[in-house]
């Protein structure tokens, strides 16, 4: 969050671009693939996104102590940066908790962030319990019995001051960088999924408002979608499922309730959130947790209109993009247009064949974002390389382009171009779509875990013949958004 996020919003500023659309800012684990999808914490932010050289800044550090060791331009090596942050982080908070001044500000951050002392609980008795989920922690922890906790949060306090730290350096750090991106006209898209991992402080302080087994505390049903465009197995996502419409009326208030502080926190990082897997609050597939694949499963309605509505009576107007990809049906649509929500359009899947293909850019509403693609697809040029694309696809292609010749190099130009030019309210680009790269430099592979989320786009890169080209075409199709009077808009969708 320092001198590469400044690099970076330097670029987007000088390439004409307003919003800039990051993924889940949560912490994440090397045994969930490092997923940002599957974090221990739907409040915490991810501490491997502290800027050592931001701690310098502050007194924390000396400059003589930030790691040295060789890194890749190209890939993050999470286990290498993992342990490095560490150690620094380790260094700061014994400066940190040697200063009265500091000590102060860490209560006061506390108490604005309720949710943070289970937080650091969790991770502390983590540590104690050798990384063991919480389900599988001895009886009186796994249960939550007060008076071992309360013992517990004594033993384990020096832990449990360190956990708190690292969040008021991510919340510090964040809220900097959100001031300065909104100070250069750019809005920052939060991601938000639906769904949180069954080994986290989420569901070990809130088990009554998930599907858990009463004597394991394991989920007893799970999250996924039946087989579809990028799994013929379907998506077994392995999250405990929320206990919407249940008969206890104090399940359902505890339920809304963390639903505000979670929508509240994420809304307080960011201008705007897509919400991930938004029909899943239409209706969502539930698949008993012993099942291998997302096969047999089934639909079940989720909270609706209602649940919005009660959001928004609490929250104000939400400003959300409504992630609508997948199988989608009428009353998916509904829902989603009464709320007046946009939802996603993506260029990658609109070159089927069929002339009434919501993709296709003719074919897009006004109140709609227009991606050439998103995380979880290959790059525009690693689609268009693919043997798995046949040939009637890629003329398509070419022909709703204008462009006859079979060159690859222009492909992702010309996505690029369809994009901007859609009557769609918001283009959002991936970088790697705007710099031309393969499929070397996927994102993400839905159903795999290996070699995802790694890519790293170089300094270098961003140069400014690229930043200019872009302005050009982004002013061409005037989406050069106007000066806005107000850090950040709350009020109003993209």
């Amino acid at each position: 969050m320092g001198k590469g996020a400044e690099i970076f919003l330097n670029y987007l500023e000088s390439a004409g671009q307003s919003w800039w659309q990051i993924l889940p800012l949560g912490p994440t684990n090397i045994i969930f693939g490092n997923s940002p999808y599957m974090s221990f914490s739907a409040f915490g932010g991810n501490p491997l996104l502290i800027s050592p050289d931001l701690l310098v800044e502050e007194g924390l550090l000396e400059h003589a102590e930030l790691p040295v060791g060789k890194t890749s331009e190209y890939l993050t090596d999470y286990r290498q940066a993992a342990l490095e942050k560490q150690t620094i982080l380790a260094l700061a908070y014994k400066r940190f908790h040697a200063n009265h001044h500091y000590g102060n500000q860490l209560d006061h951050f506390t108490k604005q962030h309720p949710w943070l002392d289970d937080h650091a609980l969790f991770l502390a008795l983590k540590e104690k319990f050798k990384d063991l989920p919480w389900y599988e922690w001895p009886a009186e922890y796994r249960v939550r019995v007060p008076g071992t906790l309360s013992a517990a949060s004594k033993l384990l306090a020096d832990r449990i001051n360190y956990y708190r730290f690292e969040q008021y350096i991510f919340f510090r750090q964040w809220n900097r960088l959100k001031k300065l991106a909104n100070q250069k006209n750019i809005q920052i898209i939060g991601d938000l999924p639906i769904y949180v991992a069954a080994d986290s402080v989420d569901v070990w302080a809130n088990q009554d408002i998930f599907q858990l087994e009463p004597s394991t505390r394991k989920p007893s049903h799970i999250a996924g979608v039946p087989p579809d465009y990028f799994s013929a197995t379907g998506q077994r996502w392995g999250n405990p499922l929320y206990r919407w419409h249940d008969p206890d009326p104090a399940v359902e208030t505890q339920l809304l309730k963390w639903w505000e502080k979670r929508l509240r926190t994420i809304f307080s990082q960011v201008d705007a959130v897509r919400i991930d897997h938004f029909r899943g609050f239409e209706s969502y597939w539930r698949i008993k947790a012993d099942e291998e694949t997302a096969i047999n499963g089934s639909w079940v309605p989720g909270p609706g209109l209602p649940f919005f509505l009660e959001m928004e009576k609490r929250l104000g107007k939400l400003p959300i993009i409504a992630e609508d990809l997948g199988i989608i049906t009428p009353e998916v649509e509904e829902l989603r247009d009464a709320l007046e929500f946009p939802g996603m359009k993506i260029l990658l899947f609109a070159f089927d064949g069929n002339t009434d293909n919501p993709y296709l850019p003719y074919n897009h509403t006004q109140n709609c974002v227009v991606y050439t693609g998103t995380h979880d697809n290959d790059t525009v040029l690693g689609w268009y390389m693919s043997s798995e694309v046949n040939n009637a696809t890629k003329e398509r292609v070419r022909i709703y382009s204008n462009r006859r010749g079979s060159e690859a190099t222009a492909i992702s130009d010309d996505f690029i171009h369809l994009a901007l030019s859609s009557p769609a309210r918001l283009s959002i680009l991936p970088m790697q779509d705007v710099l031309g790269f393969g499929n070397d430099c996927r994102m993400n592979t839905p159903s795999t875990t290996l070699n995802n989320w790694c890519w790293r786009c170089a300094p270098r890169f961003l140069s400014s013949e690229n930043s200019a080209d872009l302005h050009s075409r982004t002013a061409f199709f005037d989406r050069i958004a106007k000066p806005q009077t107000t850090e950040g808009n709350k009020n109003s969708t993209p």
